[in-house]
This record gives C-alpha cells, sequence and structure tokens, in this order.
C-alpha cells in the first residue's frame, strides 16, 4: 500500500479545493496550513482528513469541508485583536484556525464529550488563547460579550437574535441559514445599535445546529 503522504494532500486541499474557490485570503491560508487538521480527525477518517468532504463526529456531528471553513474564516476577516465566539466546536480544528487569526476565542460546544476531546486536542497542541465551555451557546452564561467575531459551525433556519445582539459595534457574524436544499452561508455586520447589514455569500448545505432557534409555527 503506498505510504499517505500528509503534507502534499495538506498542499493539494489549499491549491486544488480552497483556492479554486476564490479563497485568496493569505492570513485564512496561512491558518489551514499551519494547523496540523489530521489531528483533529478521528482515527478511522485519517484517511479523509484533507478530503473535499464533511467529516462525520459523534452525534450526527461533523467537521465542515475545508473549502467551507476557509470561505468562513476569509467572510469573517478576524484581526489579531479580536474576541471571537465560535457556536459548536466540534472536532476543534475552526477553533484552532480562528486562534492563530484572533486574539481570543471562546468556542461553545453542546456534546460533553466533543467538548473534553476537542480540548484535548487544543492543549495536546499547546493552543493557549482558546477558552472551552460544555453547553448550550443559546442557554449557557457566555463570557467575553461583545465580540467582535462569530462563527456558527451549523445550519440555523433563521439567524439567531441572541447571536446578533452579542456582536460588537463593527462585529462580523458567519452562518448558514434556511432549510435543506435552501441554504445561504450568511454574513452579519453590526453597524451601530440596532442597524445591521446582511448579506448572502454563497449557497451551500450543513448539518443543523443542535438546538438552534426555529420561527413559530404558522397556526390556521
Amino acid at each position: 500500500m503506498t505510504a499517505f503522504d500528509t503534507e502534499l494532500a495538506r498542499h493539494n486541499m489549499l491549491e486544488q479545493q480552497i483556492r479554486p474557490w476564490e479563497v485568496i485570503d493569505q492570513r485564512a491560508l496561512d491558518a489551514m496550513a499551519a494547523v496540523p487538521r489530521e489531528r483533529f480527525v478521528p482515527e478511522r477518517f485519517q484517511r479523509l482528513a484533507f478530503a473535499d468532504t464533511e467529516i462525520p463526529l459523534a452525534h450526527g456531528e461533523s467537521m465542515l469541508a475545508p473549502k467551507i471553513e476557509a470561505k468562513l474564516l476569509q467572510a469573517l476577516d478576524v484581526q489579531p485583536t479580536d474576541r471571537v465566539l465560535e457556536v459548536g466546536t466540534g472536532s476543534g480544528y475552526l477553533a484552532a484556525c480562528l486562534s492563530r487569526l484572533g486574539g481570543h476565542v471562546v468556542t461553545v460546544e453542546i456534546h460533553p464529550d466533543l467538548h473534553d476531546e476537542a480540548r484535548a486536542r487544543l492543549v495536546a497542541l499547546g493552543v493557549q488563547n482558546v477558552e472551552c465551555i460544555a453547553g448550550d451557546a443559546f442557554s449557557v452564561a457566555v463570557p467575553g460579550v461583545p465580540f467582535d467575531v462569530i462563527a456558527v459551525t451549523g445550519s440555523v433556519p433563521r439567524l439567531p437574535v441572541l447571536l446578533e445582539g452579542m456582536l460588537a459595534e463593527g462585529g462580523r457574524l458567519f452562518a448558514v441559514v434556511g432549510e435543506p436544499p435552501a441554504q445561504r452561508a450568511t454574513l452579519v455586520t453590526r453597524i451601530r445599535g440596532d442597524v445591521y447589514r446582511r448579506e448572502t455569500l454563497f449557497e451551500t448545505v450543513l448539518p443543523p445546529l443542535h438546538n438552534a432557534p426555529r420561527p413559530a409555527a404558522f397556526v390556521f
């Protein structure tokens, strides 16, 4: 069997998947090149670590496809002093990428075992500016509000008003909004007070975020 060339696979991920998807932000590309994605992938899926696909995790969760992670990082334009909130830690990979771009990252995971595993991976890699919290981001007390950047890693049926309200002025929020098959990657920018700009970036489909607020059912 041919040996798996990790560095070649990482290079091909960046050059053949991510750049063709119009990701040109060099800081985002450098972050994804520097974080060892293979360290965050379950052992049985190691051969898929750099593939153009979502990678299954426990509880029906998954790691985002690399090109979606790259588009998210580029859209959020994370700066070195930014305070960052990630909703849905998953494997911890995206938190590690965000940690290389921002000042401090708070990441919240609803499943305790995923939280523990992700935290252990981050600690093992010496990541010191990520604070891992186990709980539901829509009910747990999240420290650090307001945030300059909020990344939501699962789809939501509508933009969460609670999360929009946690943005600082000038802050950016990325979320995939809607019901499949019509979901839209959306960037929200808080201009000032209750004034927000909402932009559709591209169409995609993501697994739903657990416990995301849903619109009230229509009653005839």
